[in-house]
């Protein structure tokens, strides 16, 4: 469900960002304003974005082989990590340097209005885009905050359309302040105020995703509700007395290693054995779907 959440999000905001970015650079023709010129490059940054996270789900699909028995799972933590990047120096750098040339040498803005239409047009469809991604979050956060969804997703799609949606959102009203005062006061440097402030938050916006991607590729483990999950899970397979030591690595978004070493009595024959853990591991699964390598240690319990 996850998955399938993630990429309804991501289509959304392409279709959304894709007619936002012509609207954008045609308003930018029209009225010279860099802070519509730097959410035009947004929207392009955005779309490019989610054009690499539909292609990493798409690559990450492929069969496991010899060379990656875990599969490619990971691919879209990579991907992730290049929207990240891409944010960061088209989205975030260019829109700095753009506001800084008009704060050095400011120009007047023309035709007012269709810059303030075009702005609130992007606004409704934003909006709507985003409106998507809280709707597909909500169905995989559970209780946790959207901060706290964003931490602890083992999903880049979500996290990342959620951001980039909440940032668009913001930086649309940087333009239109910008833009507005701009006009009023008829001094163009606040134009260049909105695009580098629409800069400023692409860069925090890029950052944070860098840290959870770089997160998620060094290897994250389960959940500490999956991760009870699994410990329950296996203890109670008859064949198991408890659990000695539980590690646990998300190979993909998905997909869930775990390895365990439990405790088993001396009684147990080595059928009895092999028996109690493909029982332990059914269990497992059936608790746990994401669980796709499982690898149990029997030993016995020398705490007693």
């Amino acid at each position: 469900m996850s998955t399938e959440g993630g990429t309804k999000a991501v289509v959304a905001a392409l279709m959304a960002n894709t007619g936002i970015a012509i609207s954008k650079f045609v308003s930018f023709a029209i009225t010279g304003s860099t802070s519509m010129l730097s959410e035009a490059i947004h929207s392009v940054s955005d779309s490019l974005n989610q054009v690499l996270l539909l292609v990493g789900g798409k690559r990450s699909e492929r069969e496991a082989n010899e060379q990656y028995q875990f599969g490619y799972g990971r691919v879209r933590y990579i991907y992730g990590f290049i929207v990240a990047i891409v944010l960061f120096v088209i989205g975030g750098v260019y829109s700095l340097y753009e506001g800084w040339h008009k704060w050095s040498h400011p120009e007047a803005v023309h035709n007012f209005g269709i810059a303030i239409g075009v702005l609130l047009i992007a606004i409704i469809l934003e909006s709507l885009s985003f409106r998507t991604a809280i709707t597909e979050a909500n169905k995989v956060r559970g209780s946790r905050s959207f901060p706290q969804f964003i931490q602890d997703a083992r999903q880049p799609e979500l996290p990342v359309i959620l951001l980039e949606d909440f940032g668009a959102l913001i930086g649309l009203i940087f333009a239109l302040i910008g833009v507005s005062l701009a006009v009023i006061t008829g001094d163009g440097r606040w134009d260049g105020m909105g695009a580098m402030a629409i800069g400023s938050l692409l860069i925090v916006i890029a950052v944070i995703l860098v840290r959870e991607m770089t997160s998620m590729l060094v290897g994250e483990s389960a959940l500490p509700e999956e991760y009870e999950a699994v410990k329950a899970a296996l203890e109670s397979a008859p064949l198991v007395e408890r659990v000695i030591h539980l590690r646990t690595l998300h190979v993909g978004p998905d997909s869930l290693l775990v390895g365990a070493k439990i405790a088993i009595t001396h009684s147990q024959t080595a059928e009895d054995i092999a028996r109690g853990i493909d029982e332990a591991e059914r269990l497992l699964r059936a608790a746990v779907p994401s669980a796709q390598y499982v690898f149990l240690e029997p030993d016995f319990d020398r705490s007693k």
